[in-house]
């Protein structure tokens, strides 16, 4: 699968279930619309209905959907991306992620500043990740 070849580091290191998501999402991406960007952000979307991005991969959500207000609108919506950070997730469930990567002042964020603090720490991880 050509998906497979060109598959980006973060889904890589990923479960098998999160790569053969991307996979197959790409290659119907590009049966309908043909290789290049397009096909990769289809794949992508994919991949965030059913997965979230912590540090440097993505792990099964707890619950299926969009992960934020551009995933939800589809293509040409206004809006920004959380980066595969679940936007849609409980305050309770970005608290615990903000733990596991080890985020400073958490305690005193806010929905919004825990998600920017997690997208941050979540790119810094894939930084580290793509230089070993």
């Amino acid at each position: 699968m050509p998906a497979r070849k060109d598959m980006p580091s973060t889904l890589k290191r990923s479960p098998k279930e999160a790569q053969d998501t991307y996979a197959e999402a790409h290659d119907s991406a590009v049966d309908s619309y043909g290789e290049g960007e397009r096909a990769h952000r289809t794949a992508f979307a994919a991949v965030k209905h059913s997965f979230e991005k912590v540090g440097d991969h993505w792990e099964p959500k707890a619950k299926r959907g969009p992960s934020d207000k551009k995933a939800a609108g589809g293509r040409g919506s206004s809006g920004r991306t959380a980066g595969g950070v679940d936007a849609n997730a409980s305050k309770e469930h970005l608290m615990d992620l903000a733990k596991k990567l080890d985020i400073r002042g958490r305690s005193r964020m806010n929905k919004a500043d825990l998600l920017e603090a997690i997208r941050k720490a979540n790119d810094g991880s894939t930084r580290k990740a793509r230089r070993q």
